[in-house]
């Protein structure tokens, strides 16, 4: 029987490759419908609620989720917890999957204008969808 380890990196590695355009939209589809999302980030598995996309001072692309699980250097708190919000750079993730699970956030964010300085799209602009 093959080894579980070898398979799993030869899965990675055969994996397409998206470019930050393609994740920027894929990312960007998911806020407008308040889709939760998969990503890698920094190495870490991580399950978001995008919130808010578009560019930081630098105009580099930028958005502020809501960590809802998955792993994380920092340590994840209980869901629903405002230390979740997390601004991460959309260069920066991979493997960007769009999930079929509930929406959720927090009552409020520490991040709201240093994270993304000007605005592409943000989940509270978006027409009301059921609550899940």
């Amino acid at each position: 029987m093959p080894d579980v380890d070898i398979l799993a990196r030869m899965a990675v590695r055969l994996a397409p490759i998206r470019g930050t355009e393609e994740i920027y939209r894929l990312v960007r589809s998911a806020v407008v419908s308040r889709s939760p999302i998969t990503a890698i980030y920094h190495g870490y598995r991580w399950l978001l609620c995008p919130h808010r996309l578009g560019w930081n001072r630098r105009r580099q692309p930028r958005l502020l989720c809501y960590q809802y699980g998955g792993e994380s250097q920092s340590g994840l708190q209980p869901v629903g917890a405002s230390a979740n919000w997390r601004c991460i750079a959309v260069d920066e993730l991979s493997q960007v999957e769009l999930l079929d699970d509930a929406w959720r956030t927090a009552p409020n964010h520490s991040r709201p204008q240093t994270c993304v300085a000007e605005v592409d799209v943000d989940a509270e602009d978006q027409p009301d969808r059921d609550p899940q």
